[in-house]
């Protein structure tokens, strides 16, 4: 995208800003930082919506949104503690900042964490010990996918399938261990589907 040098100050500016703030600049903040007239930086932004670098509703003081990518600081996820690729273990989040360099590209609206593989019941599916697998936990699961699962309260990683009589089959990818039926009044959570596996060697 191009830009005018004042304008790639004020992409900066507001970039800055909102990483340090939370908030979005004023035109006034703006025009401050820069030492230009609030009309001056009025045109510069109506300029910038134009361009669909930022986006800005009316009548609102702090509402500019960047849109141009360039100037949106990387994604960032947590590792909220473990989940057993085994039999299951007890749901315990023990929050873990992570960033995530376009490893795994994070789509917007996407809610995803990071957790940490214990055992090795999905080995088959190259998932295996000590992996990190990112979930997507605004999505529902379709038959076959790999989900985080909740089962009366204990967290496990396996495919999800439907079954009759509204049994639910979390089926591990490892052929020496048993499939997991859930059935009412078992209480089964699905706290996301994975998106992609992390692996350090």
């Amino acid at each position: 995208m191009n830009y005018t040098p004042k304008q790639l100050q004020i992409m900066a500016f507001i970039r800055d800003y909102r990483a340090a703030n939370r908030t979005s600049p004023t035109l006034e903040e703006i025009g401050t930082s820069l030492g230009v007239h609030r009309v001056t930086v009025h045109q510069h932004v109506a300029a910038l919506v134009k361009k669909g670098a930022i986006r800005k509703l009316p009548q609102r003081s702090r509402s500019i949104e960047i849109l141009d990518r360039d100037y949106l600081p990387d994604p960032t996820v947590k590792v909220l503690g473990k989940i057993a690729a085994g039999r299951p273990i007890e749901a315990v989040e023990h929050p873990e900042p992570y960033t995530v360099n376009e490893l795994l590209p994070i789509e917007p609206g996407q809610e995803s964490y990071l957790l940490r593989v214990v055992g090795q019941s999905m080995i088959e599916d190259h998932i295996t010990d000590g992996d990190l697998v990112m979930v997507d936990r605004s999505q529902h699961p379709r038959d076959g996918e790999i989900v985080v699962a909740i089962v009366d309260g204990e967290a496990t990683l396996k495919r999800f399938y439907r079954e009759a009589d509204d049994t639910i089959r979390l089926q591990p990818a490892n052929s020496s261990m048993e499939p997991i039926f859930v059935r009412p009044p078992q209480h089964l959570d699905i706290r996301g589907v994975v998106r992609g596996v992390l692996r350090t060697f």
